[in-house]
């Protein structure tokens, strides 16, 4: 199984959980374009740590679904105070980090140093996630790639072109005569 079975298994299994029952059963229901929540250049970055998570192959890429816009939105109206504060310092430590092991910005590093930096952070989640007792806050990589996945698989691009929607499956027979069943 690849990274992207993967993925589309765990959006299928966590279903509309991040996005609320209206989304799914209002017909007036739309997320706004975007929030002011996040600065562009933090949402320059977020969207090339998503595409590093979510790369474009033959389907489109987290940059081209704009994560970082839905980023923006969930996280100024949906997380607590606290979580918003860990998820900004999380883009300071980020940024750290780069500069720390690689001396520049996580922008300026080629895609291979990226994928590197953001698997040893990834590590340090798991490990931090395990060792995590009750009541502790989340490690700010679960909420990027939380949201990298549900941004991308809720955007069109993601839903049309990788998931492969399809609005109306099957064909429709408005007119059909009953046949009694016994």
């Amino acid at each position: 199984m690849n990274r992207r079975e993967a993925l589309e298994k765990v959006t299928l299994l966590l279903g509309g959980t991040m996005i609320g029952a209206q989304a799914f059963l209002s017909s007036s229901f739309t997320f706004p374009k975007d929030s002011d929540f996040l600065t562009a250049a933090q949402k320059v970055l977020l969207n090339e740590v998503g595409e590093t998570i979510f790369p474009a192959t033959d389907t489109p890429g987290a940059k081209e679904a704009d994560v970082a816009a839905f980023m923006s939105v969930i996280v100024a109206d949906c997380y607590t105070p606290a979580e918003q504060q860990i998820f900004l310092a999380g883009i300071e430590k980020l940024e750290k980090t780069s500069h720390d092991t690689y001396g520049r910005s996580f922008l300026k590093l080629n895609p291979t140093e990226r994928e590197t930096l953001l698997t040893t952070i990834d590590k340090a989640h798991i490990a931090y996630m395990s060792a995590r007792k009750s009541g502790e806050p989340v490690h700010y990589f679960r909420m990027f790639k939380e949201l990298t996945i549900s941004g991308y698989m809720t955007s069109e691009v993601g839903a049309v072109k990788f998931l492969e929607y399809n609005p109306a499956p099957g064909r429709y027979d408005g007119c059909t005569t009953e046949k009694p069943w016994h």
